[in-house]
């Protein structure tokens, strides 16, 4: 007699909702709060501003990544329940030409029309809107935006990040600042890019390249122009 095993598996799909928002978050911490102190620090500005510019960078731009998530993926949670509550009408109304529209969207991922009328016929016994949820819109628990999650975790991680360049403000050198805070936040940066990449399954060495390369590009236009304005903030 067989014998059905099964395994837990953990996908790299089911991160999507946290992954994102945690490493944007993160991301433009360290690039906005290292570029502006770099910015700050580089038009001779005394070590106090500096350190007032970085304290203010981060709680406003944490306020700013949360209120932005939760607009952002709540306007794609209302776009969701539009349809799916157009999906539940139709359903209500048509039945059958529902019903050929999941068939038809299974034939077309490969499977003959006997087996994919059945499929679908029981699909819709069980569930017939998770059904065209999942199958026809594209939306399943995986994916679903959650406001509030993307919210908290992109102010959460973006004070994480803006932390650390600030962080390097208070123990850098004196007159060492920009410097000192522009290379240990690409190291930030590098680690960051590391680390996302492996949490979602991603080239490590891509992931790294592309953000400290952003992240010193933002740096260098900021240290410019602090530089170029020469005036103590």
């Amino acid at each position: 007699m067989s014998r059905l095993h099964t395994h837990p598996e953990d996908h790299l799909i089911q991160r999507i909702g946290w992954l994102r928002a945690a490493v944007l978050g993160a991301n433009d911490g360290i690039v906005s709060t290292a570029s502006l102190i770099v910015g700050v620090a580089s038009s001779a500005a005394s070590s106090k501003a500096v350190l007032i510019a970085g304290v203010s960078g981060l709680v406003a731009g944490a306020m700013s990544m949360a209120a932005g998530e939760y607009v952002s993926v709540s306007s794609q949670s209302d776009a969701e329940q539009a349809d799916l509550a157009r999906e539940r009408k139709e359903l209500g109304e048509d039945t059958a030409s529902e019903l050929d529209e999941l068939t038809s969207i299974y034939v077309k991922r490969g499977l003959d029309r006997d087996l994919a009328s059945q499929v679908a016929k029981q699909l819709t016994a069980r569930d017939a809107l998770a059904a065209h949820a999942r199958d026809e819109l594209g939306i399943s628990e995986f994916t679903t935006a959650r406001p509030v999650q993307a919210a908290l975790t992109s102010a959460a991680t973006f004070a994480f990040g803006a932390a650390m360049p600030l962080l390097m403000a208070l123990v850098a050198p004196t007159g060492k600042i920009p410097l000192f805070v522009s290379v240990t936040s690409l190291g930030f940066l590098a680690l960051l890019g590391a680390v996302g990449a492996k949490a979602g399954g991603a080239d490590a060495m891509t992931a790294t390249t592309r953000v400290t390369f952003w992240g010193a590009l933002a740096m260098a236009v900021t240290a410019g122009i602090g530089a170029l304005s020469g005036v103590a903030v």
